[in-house]
């Protein structure tokens, strides 16, 4: 890994607030249960030694109650283990997930610029994987380090030159076997989580439009490219795998290395009588025991390359700046003034034309204003203005006579809802799709709001009423059903202006007409902009603007 890798897994590894102390249970609960087997090892090697020399039953009781003790002592500690260092793992992804996901908010829509299969990748594949970052590195790193000076203590204890060759054995299996995985499987973890996500975002996009595809003819070759790109990440694994095969082959080879560079040390020992002979399997099964630490490093190298992989790859979204930013000191709103647009200018990309050009525009609090225009003439680009999605590259838009540039994107969003003409229903009940307008709005409000988009009746015919589900982005609907689902939403939001973005797509011409009538009698004294490319039907506003 690069020293930037390394920087930041060292970042992300970093425990946050809460996590020291699970952390530090953690860590001494798995020393305790590594120390156990060691010890339960060992034991085992003495008391067949000594047993071989046949002597009284009594003189074996200590070595028989011990060899129980660690046994119990390692499952115990084992799964006290497991359930503290699981319960610091999910707490760490639910963490993650949340912060990730407050990252992304500021940045949408302006500034992900990635695909829909891409970004649940990072959301769920990438996360998921660093969830793994202190169960499996850190943890494991932890262990290995205590295991080694405990394990070579104890042998010193018994024979000094043993105790040095424990340690010069362990220490070397414990920088050999990591690198040796992580060099062999570096270029896999490289193209593993990029692999993954391409595999991901393929197969979204064509359950998303596999009915389009199906029609077209095109089904065929795209289930063909995703043959190919699962081939490929399946050549993938297998490079991760073999890492794994030649770590655990080099950590046998190391493990009997290590126990003849013992065994020569020991060997002359016994011989020389500074060791006694039972003392020399308790020796050997000491080491042997200690290895159970070190091998996992290998792993543990092979997931700090996928930790660091994969944050890199959230980085790329969650460090980027955001299409807009709070200001540092936001101004405070009167709560009475108009929303103006003022010789605005904007365009998305530098060397394009400009889709806005000295555009004007005001709108006081209760005044109901239309603006109409053909597709293509930029009403929806100055709709996403108006909520701050983008800044104006010329002009200003402005609220209470503040620019908005000038207040948090919390303000504006309180101040002011836009209703896009592709506003997204959840795969969740119509009601909990209402509620994410205001949470707190009764069965009246909502009932009144979804009577002006004439809902009302639709939903009391339903089996299970405002508790039905809608499916993924409204697909259990038809499209008028949901166009009208998330206009009754915005009805029922508390704010002050609401814009609408040609809120009578999908509905046949005579239901729009009269949604269309109603909706300056339903706004009350909050100020309305519908945006809509049809003149029909705005009897009831103030103004009708034309682009």
């Amino acid at each position: 890994m690069s020293r930037a890798d390394v920087r930041g897994l060292a970042r992300l590894a970093r425990p946050r607030e809460g996590e020291r102390a699970r952390l530090a249970l953690s860590v001494a609960l798995a020393a305790g249960a590594a120390g156990a087997a060691i010890a339960l090892l060992a034991t085992s090697g003495y008391l067949i030694s000594r047993a071989a020399q046949r002597p009284q039953i009594l003189a074996l009781m200590v070595a028989i109650v011990a060899v129980r003790g660690f046994g119990i002592a390692r499952a115990g500690l084992r799964y006290a283990e497991r359930l503290s260092s699981h319960d610091l793992a999910l707490r760490r992804l639910a963490r993650l997930r949340l912060s990730f996901f407050r990252a992304l908010a500021p940045r949408v829509p302006g500034a992900l610029g990635s695909r829909s299969g891409e970004l649940l990748s990072r959301f769920v594949a990438d996360v998921d994987t660093l969830r793994d970052l202190y169960p499996r590195v850190v943890i494991p790193a932890l262990l290995a380090v205590v295991v080694i000076a405990g394990a070579a203590a104890a042998a010193w204890v018994m024979l000094p030159d043993a105790g040095l060759a424990v340690l010069a054995a362990l220490a070397l299996a414990a920088l050999v076997l990591p690198w040796l995985s992580a060099t062999v499987s570096a270029r896999a973890a490289r193209r593993q989580a990029p692999a993954r996500a391409q595999l991901t975002s393929e197969l979204v996009e064509d359950i998303d439009g596999a009915l389009e595809l199906t029609l077209a003819g095109r089904a065929e070759e795209r289930v063909e490219r995703l043959r190919t790109a699962d081939a490929r990440l399946a050549r993938i694994g297998r490079g991760d795998a073999m890492a794994s095969a030649v770590a655990a082959g080099a950590g046998q080879v190391l493990a009997g290395a290590g126990v003849l560079a013992l065994l020569a040390v020991a060997i002359p020992a016994v011989h020389a009588g500074t060791l006694s002979p039972v003392l020399l399997a308790a020796l050997v099964f000491l080491l042997l025991g200690a290895y159970e630490s070190v091998l996992p490093l290998s792993a543990a190298a092979r997931s700090a390359r996928m930790c660091a992989t994969a944050g890199t790859r959230l980085g790329e979204i969650t460090h980027a700046p955001p299409a807009v930013a709070d200001p540092p000191s936001p101004r405070a709103l009167t709560g009475t003034g108009e929303l103006r647009v003022e010789g605005v200018g904007f365009g998305y990309e530098p060397e394009q034309p400009w889709v806005l050009k000295d555009v004007g525009l005001r709108l006081a609090p209760g005044e109901r204003v239309a603006l109409v225009g053909p597709s293509g003439a930029g009403k929806s680009t100055l709709a996403e203005l108006l909520v701050r999605f983008h800044d104006p590259l010329a002009g200003r838009v402005s609220l209470d006579g503040v620019d908005l540039r000038e207040l948090t994107q919390a303000q504006i969003r309180e101040a002011i809802v836009l209703c896009a003409q592709d506003c997204h229903v959840f795969n969740t009940s119509i009601r909990e799709n209402l509620l994410l307008a205001r949470r707190e709005a009764g069965e009246r409000e909502i009932a009144g709001a979804l009577a002006a988009v004439e809902l009302q009746e639709w939903v009391a015919g339903l089996p299970h009423g405002l508790d039905t589900l809608v499916g993924q982005d409204g697909e259990l609907v038809s499209g008028g059903q949901r166009t009208r689902i998330a206009l009754a939403r915005a009805l029922l939001a508390d704010a002050r202006f609401l814009i609408l973005d040609e809120p009578t797509a999908h509905l046949d011409p005579e239901l729009a007409r009269r949604v269309m009538r109603r909706l300056p009698s339903v706004c009350g004294d909050r100020g309305l902009l519908v945006i809509t490319h049809d003149a029909d039907a705005l009897e009831g506003f103030d103004r009708i603007l034309s682009v």
